[in-house]
Order: structure tokens, then sequence, then C-alpha cells
């Protein structure tokens, strides 16, 4: 270092308090300014004296997309000095400890792992919203704050999609933590948002497992993720339900096409695992056959980078869409016309994930009855129906999934759902006018004013005729 740091000494208003750690490019100091009462925390990178000025470009990547950033589920940006005389980062300093501190205790119980993938999912998606791939994601780059949410840190190997790329401009090497850096990494794309998801996969593998599913690989090791799968989880932890591999080993596959295609999408499936679709990955004791391997190692030899959508494409793609699907009687033109329009979203969106929901409305007050005259379960019904309804979709399984949700309030529970799972698009069918609906508000108008995201009304061709005299 060119400077000697000191518990008092200032730096631009800034006062350095305590030395919290030295990680391998860079310093981190507690600091303080006169009158903020906001925890800071000042980052200074490491600049030794030697021809390798990979902190220096790390910090200068980290310096510009860092002021970009705002919400949750990053540390707010506060300030930066300059590489003359002195560069630094100073961000508000987040309560706690880093994933990290939990390796001690693996393999985690697999319900909190699930619970652990879902904040850092959401935290992803939000990321990859700001046109952030963030290139790192490993437990010591993720927080969690006091609130709940997850917090990514460490934004060095990080990629803005409308920012200069300094290390692919710079350098010919892949960059990464070897654990979980996935395939394309290896092949040196940084343009894929769902590189992010497979380090998520590894982690979510070493936190059931309490074993990295590819070790810590060093130099041309690394390359081997091109073709060789892990231990699938339940070989090692016999207890992890069959969808919770499912999802992992998703998340691990090495063409990204065969990845979530989404962080929303993977948020979605951990937080509702009764809709997780079943593959054959869900029920894998061992690694693929030598043959099979043999071939994706043929396939490797030759492996270039992919051509990859830019990260607002790629998401744009792939939206949530919520089918809001009314059942009950008399609405059978009115869900015909809605499942039209789903499949018309679908032709365009061509990665879309579809959410078919039905509300079996319940009384605030008084007690339901959610058994017919013959003591059938009227929520099975519902569930029947609402498959049915969806089965002529022209969607893969593993894209549709089906949740009959028992509410007093129906907008304000598809809104709720809307908001908790990251939809991007509500489809829902308005019934024709009358005068209670007028007095009282239809669900689909308080969807429209409340929804976090897009609403397309749908009626029925009849309800869109002009009123005869």
């Amino acid at each position: 270092m060119r400077w000697r740091l000191e518990p008092g000494m200032v730096i631009d208003g800034f006062e350095l308090r305590e030395h919290l750690d030295t990680g391998g490019m860079a310093l981190l100091w507690s600091v303080t300014r006169e009158g903020d009462p906001t925890p800071l925390v000042m980052k200074i990178p490491l600049l030794l004296d030697s021809d390798d000025p990979l902190p220096i470009v790390c910090f200068e990547t980290e310096q510009m997309i860092m002021p970009r950033l705002s919400g949750p589920h990053v540390p707010r940006f506060v300030a930066a000095g300059p590489l003359d005389p002195m560069p630094y980062i100073v961000m508000e300093r987040i309560p706690g400890e880093s994933l990290k501190g939990r390796l001690g205790e693996v393999p985690l119980p697999w319900p909190e792992v699930v619970a652990i993938g879902a904040k850092v999912a959401k935290a992803l998606h939000d990321l990859h919203l700001q046109k952030v791939i963030h290139l790192d994601i490993k437990p010591s780059n993720v927080m969690i704050r006091e609130t709940g949410e997850a917090v990514l840190i460490d934004y060095g190997f990080a990629r803005h999609e409308q920012l200069p790329d300094l290390l692919a401009e710079e350098f010919r090497e892949p960059f990464g933590t070897t654990p979980y850096m996935a395939p394309e990494q290896v092949l040196q794309d940084r343009a894929d948002p769902r590189s992010d998801l497979f380090a998520l996969g590894v982690m979510l593998y070493f936190f059931v497992t309490g074993e990295r599913p590819f070790g810590n690989p060093r130099g041309g090791q690394i390359r081997r993720r091109l073709w060789r799968d892990p231990v699938p989880p339940r070989a090692l932890r016999p207890d992890c339900p069959p969808w919770l591999q499912e999802i992992i080993l998703r998340c691990l596959e090495v063409d990204p096409q065969d990845r979530y295609a989404t962080a929303a999408q993977l948020a979605l499936d951990l937080d509702n695992p009764e809709q997780v679709t079943l593959t054959e990955r869900a029920e894998r004791r061992e690694r693929d056959s030598g043959m099979k391997t043999f071939r994706r190692w043929l396939k490797a030899r030759k492996a270039q980078p992919l051509e990859t959508p830019n990260i607002a494409g790629q998401l744009s793609r792939a939206p949530i869409v919520l089918a809001a699907v009314d059942l009950s009687p008399g609405a059978e033109d009115l869900a015909e016309s809605l499942r039209m329009m789903v499949q018309r979203v679908l032709s365009i969106e061509t990665e879309a994930r579809i959410a078919c929901v039905n509300i079996l409305r319940t009384s605030r007050i008084a007690v339901d009855i959610l058994e017919d005259a013959e003591g059938n379960s009227l929520h099975v019904q519902r569930l029947v129906q609402l498959r049915h309804w969806g089965s002529s979709l022209e969607i893969p399984t593993e894209r549709i999934s089906y949740s009959v949700l028992e509410a007093p309030d129906p907008a304000a529970a598809l809104v709720d759902y809307a908001r908790h799972n990251n939809v991007d698009h509500i489809v829902i069918g308005a019934r024709a006018s009358s005068a209670l609906r007028r007095y009282l508000g239809s669900v689909s108008s308080q969807v429209v004013a409340e929804a976090p995201c897009s609403v397309t009304v749908v009626r029925t061709p009849k309800d869109r005729r002009p009123n005869e005299a």
C-alpha cells in the first residue's frame, strides 16, 4: 500500500474507525462522517508494488456500477474517491455477517437452504432488472438484512450492460471464484444473467450437502464442468426432497438454455415447491454414464462463447405471467377468451412462465363451507378444473403451474401473489357490467389499480359489443 492507514485518519471527511477485513484485493474500514448517523464502510483497493492491474480494474468496475444501483438488495452508495490521490468507495454498512459465516454449519437443514435460495434469487432478479450481472455469487458476497432481504455485495467482477466491460477489454482469461463459475464464464462469456443462477445452484448444493458440486478446481481443471455433471444431492443427502434436487440440478445445467430462464422463475419454484414439475433430474442417484459424459467432452473440446441476448432481452423473453381464471358457473365464455389471450402472449413471449391462479372466495366472518353436498373438497375440484383449463396451452409442463388461493378478497389475493412472486404481467377476465359491480367495484378494476405490473383485461366478444337500444 502507498498509504499508512490508522484509526482517526480522515479521508475526504470520512474518519477511519476500525479495520474490519483485508480481502484479496481490498481493505475494509468502518468510517463515520460528521452529521451522518448511518453506519458506513470504506473499501480501499490493495495497490501493491507489482505489475498486476487486476485490483485497480476491479475497483474501477465497482466504482462505475455501484452509483447506478438502488433498492434493498444492494448496499447504498455514498461516495467515491479518484485514483489520485487515494481511491475508495464508501457505502452503507450492512449489519451482521455474510453467508460465509454459515459455512462451518453445513450441511444446513434443507428448509433453511430453500429460504436462503429464494431470498438470493429475488435479489438477483432485482439486480438483473438494473442491467447488471454479478458474476461472483458466493456465500461471502451475500448478506441478509435485519428486515430479511438478501444483499449482494462486491461488484468487482460484475458487468453492467450499458457500461464498458473493463475486464473483458483488458484481459483474455475467465474471472470469478472457481468453485462457483458457470461453464460459459470458463469460456469468457460475461453476457448471460443465467451465469448467476448457476452460481446460486452451486451455493444451494453446498448448503444442502456440505460439499461443492465441482470441488475446488485449479488451472485447467475448471473446464471439467463443461462435460462432468455433479453427484446428485440426494446421493449425499437422502432427506433432500426430489423437488429441491430438481431445482438445484436445473440450475447446474451446462447449457444456459436448460437452466431457469430468469431468477424470478427460480424464486417462484423455491417459494412454491408443490408447483415444481419433476423430471428425471429429481430421481437421479448417480452421475451420468461414461458414454454421455464422453459425448459432452467431445462437444466441449470445440466449445466457444455463445451469442447471448442482452439482459433486458433475456428477461423480456421470459416473463412470469399470472392468468387469473374465473371458473364459476356462467363464466365459461370468459375463461375461453382468457385462454386465447394467454395463448397469444405465449406466441410472443417464447420462454414465459404461466402461473394459473383461481380464487376460492371465503367469508370474512362466517364459517366457510369448503365441501360440496357429497363431501368433496371444493379446493381440489377447482384445482382439477384449473388444470383442465390450462391443459390445452401449448407450453412445456415445467413452465406452467396451478394454484387455488382461498381468500375473502380476490383482488387483494391476486395483487399479493403478483407482488410476492415478481409477476410481470397479469391477464384477467372482466364480466359484463352491472349496477352492483358499478357500485362495489369489480375485481379486475381493483387489480388494475393496485397491481405492481402490467395488466391485460379480457372480455368476451358479446361483452365487447355496444349496447342495443
